[in-house]
């Protein structure tokens, strides 16, 4: 399958926003985004007038690799959201929320969505108690989620459970400290999500 194995600090400045594709790092003075906050490539620095179809292309490009999904799965997302009953905008984010990658980033078992991508195809993460290694599985509302026993040292889970703890949780989602056993309590608003992505755009550029 493909995927992009390029330096993801580069999309971050091709975007102009921190995507937080690199967990902590994204924080610190050694951003990307931080440092050159423009555009990659010999004319970024110049910049240049986007159409309107520009203006949605970028904001759908955001979301991608927010949530670090491809081109055709992005599409299969759309048209989902678009089948379910509500705003299409909402179903959208709400569909790319409940992915189990995402959640397993939410809780805290990892540093970024990229690092609880790889803990799932792994088999370090459980749903209900089953190891499940589909990033894409759909979690619904009260699913327990939790790191396989045997995986709750590893160094990265650990750092990353450590981060969240100083950072807190989502709203939407709750954790058992002790146990590394977390569910989503419910769907969150578009405002709790707070991503630097317009939905509405998105919406615009695969009605065309």
């Amino acid at each position: 399958m493909a995927k992009y194995t390029g330096p993801v600090c580069k999309l971050c400045r091709r975007e102009g926003v921190k995507l937080m594709l690199k967990g902590e790092r994204c924080l610190t003075p050694k951003c990307a985004v931080e440092r050159r906050a423009y555009p990659p490539g010999e004319w970024g620095k110049r910049g240049r007038k986007m159409s309107s179809y520009g203006v949605q292309l970028r904001e759908k490009q955001k979301a991608r690799r927010i949530y670090g999904v491809l081109e055709r799965q992005f599409r299969r997302h759309f048209r989902e959201a678009v089948a379910i009953r509500g705003v299409t905008g909402q179903n959208l984010f709400h569909l790319l929320e409940t992915r189990l990658d995402n959640v397993v980033y939410r809780l805290g078992f990892a540093a970024s969505r990229t690092q609880s991508r790889q803990l799932v195809r792994h088999g370090h993460i459980q749903v209900n108690g089953k190891r499940v290694r589909i990033p894409s599985f759909r979690v619904k509302v009260g699913m327990k989620i939790g790191v396989k026993p045997a995986s709750r040292e590893m160094l990265p889970i650990a750092e990353a459970f450590d981060q969240s703890r100083r950072t807190g949780l989502p709203a939407w989602v709750q954790r058992d400290e002790e146990q590394m056993v977390g569910y989503l309590e419910r769907l969150p608003s578009l405002e709790e999500i707070q991503l630097p992505v317009k939905e509405s755009f998105i919406v615009e550029l695969y009605s065309r």
